[in-house]
């Protein structure tokens, strides 16, 4: 029923900054929570950011201070700005939606992140 598309991914140099675009399709029920995460190769996946349908965010400590996620209702789209990029930020990074009421969650394919010099 939902459909999570990123898009923003791709090089960036230490200290650069990206912003990454989830676009949900389909009908968003409240109340709910959009996450972005994160997987790097050989890691497990990593809760970046999120925020809820009240307007209520939350980081993960490492990109405190360097990521904002935020929303545009009207657009059904989450954004994750990121600055102040270091190499460890590198990875794939996913956006999930998460539909509170009827415990459903939908997660895009993800969008690559690559942090060097």
């Amino acid at each position: 029923q939902v459909q999570l598309v990123e898009s923003g991914g791709g090089l960036v140099q230490p200290g650069g900054s990206l912003r990454l675009s989830c676009a949900a399709s389909g009908t968003i029920f409240r109340p709910n929570v959009m996450g972005w995460y994160r997987q790097a190769p050989g890691k497990q996946r990593e809760l970046v950011a999120s925020t809820t349908s009240g307007g209520s965010t939350n980081y993960v400590d490492s990109v405190k201070g360097r990521f904002t996620i935020s929303r545009d209702s009207a657009k059904n789209t989450v954004y994750l700005q990121m600055s102040s990029l270091k190499s460890e930020d590198a990875a794939v990074y996913f956006c999930k939606l998460a539909q509170l009421s009827g415990h459903v969650e939908y997660w895009g394919q993800g969008t690559q992140v690559t942090v060097s010099s």
